[in-house]
């Protein structure tokens, strides 16, 4: 069953522990999922052969003895593990709220963290791409740890290079392999999402994880106040009350764009908000994903 009391964002944020933060959150996460929501081992058909005593009968191709009379097996070959790459969006937007423990990229963060850790403990490759940072997918406890720390010394600042981070991620993965972006997916929309296309037409499950504030769908100000581009340090006064039905009826068309345009691709979207403890999100997530 899954835990009654999930660790509040806020908490989650303050543990300087990354790796402990994570556990926290798959701890909670996985209990109930019984199946993996990813697709780590398979097995593709390979041929028949004749049945031979002590073959397993669940293999046996009943409906061919119908047709022909003869007991055949199929026979299977196991493909590779999943390998996975988690691409995070480190642009000066996803500081917001500056004032904030629980900033967007922190918790982009922690869903990167417990995410990986969700990926390795089914015996699968996660691997990371951010800004300068290229970690290829591998799995094993030790490359668990390596990740875990990569993904916590990341940080946000200045114009993320959306598309070609996106792009990097995708060739690197070279065979078809899970692509997630955690962003708030403030880019330009076009370029992104003909790259996120891209990457689906190489065969990669492409998944998108915008994470925004309660503050930024509702704009809950009351009063003038002065709004500052955090990547381009441009101001605006705004009359936060005069504004805000033009300001939501903009944001909730953006969100729904995303969201219209990734199911209309093929792409698992998930719109995730700050004050949402990330147990909580990424069940949702995930059994989403496994329905």
């Amino acid at each position: 069953m899954p835990s009654a009391t999930p660790c509040p964002p806020d908490v989650l944020a303050g543990i300087a522990d990354l790796e402990l933060a994570a556990r926290i959150v798959v701890e909670g996460l996985v209990s109930g999922l019984h199946r993996s929501p990813f697709h780590g081992y398979s097995a593709e058909f390979s041929q028949y052969r004749r049945y031979r005593p002590g073959d397993d009968l669940k293999y046996v191709d009943w409906k061919l003895l119908a047709r022909t009379d003869r007991v055949y097996t199929k026979q299977f070959r196991e493909t590779t593990n999943l390998a996975a790459s988690i691409v995070i969006d480190t642009s000066a937007s996803m500081e917001f709220p500056a004032a904030s423990e629980v900033t967007k990229f922190r918790y982009a963060v922690i869903v990167a963290a417990a995410l990986a850790y969700v990926i390795a403990e089914q015996g699968d490759a996660a691997g990371l791409v951010a800004r300068d940072v290229l970690l290829p997918p591998r799995s094993g406890r030790q490359h668990l740890r390596r990740l875990l720390a990569s993904i916590g010394s990341l940080r946000s600042g200045g114009v993320w290079p959306g598309v070609e981070t996106v792009r990097r991620a995708a060739d690197r993965l070279g065979r078809r392999g899970l692509l997630i972006i955690i962003s708030d997916f403030y880019d330009d929309e076009e370029p992104m999402a003909s790259e996120l296309h891209r990457a689906q037409r190489m065969g990669h499950d492409v998944v998108q994880f915008q994470v925004l504030t309660r503050d930024e769908i509702t704009l809950p100000y009351t009063r003038e106040i002065e709004f500052a581009d955090l990547e381009s340090g441009v101001r605006l006064p705004v009359n936060a009350a005069l504004a805000r039905r033009d300001y939501r009826d903009a944001i909730a068309e953006f969100l729904e764009r995303t969201r219209a345009r990734a199911l209309a691709e093929g792409r698992q979207h998930t719109l995730v908000v700050t004050d949402t403890a990330p147990e909580r999100a990424l069940r949702s997530f995930l059994l989403a994903r496994r329905a």
